[in-house]
């Protein structure tokens, strides 16, 4: 198996990998290997453009690939009726005023004019006109600047900008453009047919800075005619951005960027510049040729680039990575199965962050604005605080939830980056059995590999309060401390004499206290000489029996285990082939273990509580914790216990996780409820909850601060006769009394998800969730629709 010193790095080699392994796989051929290109997805990208794609840092629980933050949410704003309604009003109100004063009837409308000009162009008096030529032009340009300014006021009090922004300039081209040449053309009819005070103004303006003289040349007047035609359009242009309409219909509309490009020799992602940057050029250009050939897909570009910084502080480590890269391209320090990928996959994956997109949030008031549309995606730094999903059967949690984070830890276990282990009934929806390096199914002949009840230590004590946890842990009346006890006891001594823990029928009549056994077992230690081990062992003689003993109930328990159909499976010794969750300590591996749920549900409820405990305890006690691994349960009913509610609160520190689904909250110990809500640091109510549930769910998620708005309508009376018959006409037309709104704003604390809420207005396929990151940000609970 040619891992190329990237697993080696952990302090372990391709040995280590669970008995029986097969022989290890041929070396990858040389570089002129021509393998099936993949994409990163089934209709995604390339893997150079899925490389180049951006990725913004955003709040926990959003996709990030290629994520586009959503606008600035616009205040609530006069309704279309009212816009329409203000823009008529004003409208006629500019016509009305327009019209009184050409026709005369605004008294002293020439005062101003007169004050600012010599009183020998007008006739006396207020009401008397212009008297000289130079008064009437006076006038004529005195009329153009008050029509600029009545246009503008009613412009401004009719709102034209708003209702020119939300219904010409927001249906984008080519309709802005259409929209604004229509009104240029009616804007240069009104100015021509001197309907617009505009031509005469402008004649009389240049007349009077340049000469009357210059009208005697036609060209000059055609000129100035020109400029009048020009000035009137340029506005209309400017609004309708008719340059930038002409450019894109000429194809030459130029993308401006969002950030200012890099050198033009700036090395892109697909390019590697890590690698050339720490001198690995060869290496680099190899890669970039891989990537651009198609040759690779990403979880090779995930796996090299992890390969890469793992390696990055032994020389010696990297030198045998370049010199792979040479050799093979892409397949270099492969996964010890050598696959390169997963067979099939159900949902997006992007594992340059590590994230698999499970859904989306809904545009629902719960929910804030700015994540409303985005995509929601689980990554390691979220399940390494632990996740917990309830919700009653045929929700979606092992089809939307539990099955695309297995498929994501296995594609990272083929990257070198994650173990995970997978654990469900029989025939479940974990995934095909080739996405696992080792799949356990307990109770099926078929099966290569057995299970270690022990998980894999050789100290009495630590297995005894492992095993004691799988047994007996969801006993509320018996301490599992005694029975770790009880359990030690017996396999310190049978571990001396025979040099393995006992297998399940010797562990059976040791608890059950046969008096063969016991004897047989007392005189190997006495012939061996292990002095203390039988003091263990006559300590639990005289306890046998009495007030409290716990021997008799692991007892029972451990007969479930003793059925024919399990024969095979818990064997101890030379011939035992068992699976020991040990190896995810330091090896890459994908595992599934599935149980006889069918056949043997207390069995399997009794398996399940064990290789939860085995997981805490082993997961707790790594020194190498740079893998992150995660523990998948299906269905966690009847598992969790105190001493694995207190396991999985410590995970999140050894860069360790849990996935666990419910039913129901009840189907853990009342007394740990709270305890193991608080553990988790996501959590997942899923459409068809109860009300009990969800109020569990109402407390964990607390509340928070809502302005809210409280609208009375009072009667309004009037005193004068004449308003009093107004009301009784108002009433009459529109049967209503008249009233007036009194309108009360502030602030309430309310919670963000009420029980009857997650029970009652979570449409099915969504759910609520809620994430939290090992450095402890946050993310309020969202209503999300899963697609996974």
């Amino acid at each position: 198996m040619d891992t190329e010193g990237t697993y080696d790095a952990r302090g372990t080699g391709a040995e280590r990998v669970p008995r029986p392994a097969g022989p290890p796989p041929a070396a990858p051929p040389p570089p002129t290997y021509a393998p099936q290109p993949r994409r990163p997805a089934a209709d995604g990208p390339g893997v150079e453009e899925w490389l180049r794609t951006p990725r913004p840092v955003r709040e926990p629980g959003v996709w990030r690939y290629g994520h586009v933050p959503r606008p600035p949410e616009k205040p609530e704003g006069v309704s279309d009726r009212s816009l329409l309604v203000g823009v008529l009003i004003s409208l006629l109100s500019g016509l009305l005023l327009w019209s009184l004063w050409r026709n005369g009837y605004i008294p002293y409308r020439l005062v101003p004019l007169k004050l600012f000009t010599p009183g020998d162009w007008w006739y006396a008096g207020t009401f008397g006109g212009p008297r000289t030529i130079e008064g009437a032009d006076a006038l004529t340009v005195y009329e153009a600047v008050l029509f600029g300014l009545l246009v503008y006021g009613c412009g401004r009090l009719g709102n034209w900008s708003e209702i020119f922004r939300r219904h010409v300039a927001g249906r984008g081209q080519p309709f802005l453009g259409l929209a604004t040449a229509a009104g240029g053309a009616l804007a240069e009819l009104l100015v021509w047919k001197d309907a617009v005070p505009l031509v005469r103004p402008v004649l009389i303006l240049v007349a009077s800075v340049a000469g009357g003289e210059i009208y005697q040349s036609q060209t000059v007047v055609n000129v100035i005619y020109a400029l009048i035609a020009l000035g009137v359009l340029w506005p209309f242009a400017r609004l309708g951005r008719w340059r930038e309409l002409a450019a894109a219909r000429r194809g030459r509309a130029a993308a401006v960027p969002d950030a200012p490009a890099g050198p033009p020799d700036a090395p892109t992602p697909e390019q590697w510049p890590e690698l050339r940057e720490a001198g690995m050029r060869d290496a680099a250009e190899a890669l970039t040729a891989e990537v651009r050939t198609g040759r690779m897909n990403d979880v090779d570009v995930a796996r090299l680039r992890h390969a890469w910084s793992v390696g990055r502080g032994h020389p010696e480590r990297l030198a045998a990575l370049t010199e792979a890269v040479l050799r093979t391209g892409g397949a270099a320090a492969l996964h010890p199965s050598g696959a390169r990928d997963l067979a099939r996959r159900t949902v997006r994956h992007d594992l340059l962050t590590g994230q698999v997109r499970i859904g989306s949030c809904t545009d629902d008031p719960h929910n804030p604005y700015a994540r409303r549309g985005s995509g929601v995606a689980l990554e390691p730094a979220l399940l390494g605080t632990s996740l917990l999903a309830v919700g009653p059967p045929g929700a979606g949690k092992s089809a939307r939830l539990v099955r695309p984070v297995v498929e994501s830890l296995a594609l990272q276990a083929l990257a070198g980056r994650a173990a995970v282990l997978a654990v469900g009934g029989a025939g479940g929806e974990l995934g095909p059995d080739d996405a696992f390096d080792v799949v356990v199914r307990i109770g099926d002949p078929a099966s290569v590999h057995d299970f270690d009840l022990y998980g894999g230590t050789t100290d009495p004590d630590e297995a005894a309060g492992v095993l004691a946890e799988g047994l007996v842990g969801d006993v509320t009346h018996l301490d599992s401390r005694r029975a770790a006890t009880v359990l030690a006891q017996l396999l310190g001594p049978y571990r001396a004499v025979h040099g393995h823990f006992p297998g399940v029928p010797a562990l059976r009549e040791l608890l059950d206290g046969d008096t063969a056994a016991i004897d047989a077992l007392r005189e190997a230690l006495g012939a061996g000489g292990h002095q203390s081990m039988l003091r263990e062992l006559e300590a639990r003689t005289r306890q046998k029996g009495g007030a409290g003993d716990p021997g008799p109930v692991l007892a029972d328990r451990i007969a479930l285990l003793d059925r024919p159909a399990f024969a095979p499976f818990f064997a101890t010794g030379d011939q035992a082939r068992p699976f020991s969750l040990r190896s995810l300590e330091h090896l890459p591996l994908r595992v599934r273990i599935d149980l006889p749920e069918r056949a043997h549900a207390e069995a399997s409820r009794l398996l399940t509580r064990l290789v939860l405990a085995q997981f805490t305890a082993v997961t707790a006690a790594r020194t190498d914790r740079s893998l992150f691994v995660c523990l998948v349960l299906d269905d966690a009913t009847h598992t969790v216990t105190a001493e694995t509610v207190r396991g999985i609160r410590r995970l999140r520190s050894v860069n360790a996780g849990a996935l666990l689904t419910l039913r129901t909250v009840d189907d853990v110990p009342e007394g740990l409820h709270t305890a193991l809500l608080g553990a988790v640091g996501c959590c997942m109510a899923f459409s068809g909850v109860t009300t009990w549930d969800g109020k569990r769910f109402a407390e964990v998620w607390g509340k928070e601060w809502v302005e809210t708005r409280e609208v009375a309508q009072h009667a309004v009376f009037a005193d004068q006769p004449f308003t009093r018959a107004l009301h009784g006409l108002r009433k009459l037309v529109t049967g209503k009394a008249v009233t007036r709104d009194a309108v009360t704003v502030r602030r309430v604390e309310r919670e963000r998800w009420s029980a009857s809420e997650l029970a009652y207005q979570v449409p099915p396929g969504h759910a609520v969730l809620s994430v939290t990151t090992v450095e402890g940000e946050h993310a309020p609970p969202l209503l999300v629709t899963l697609d996974g």
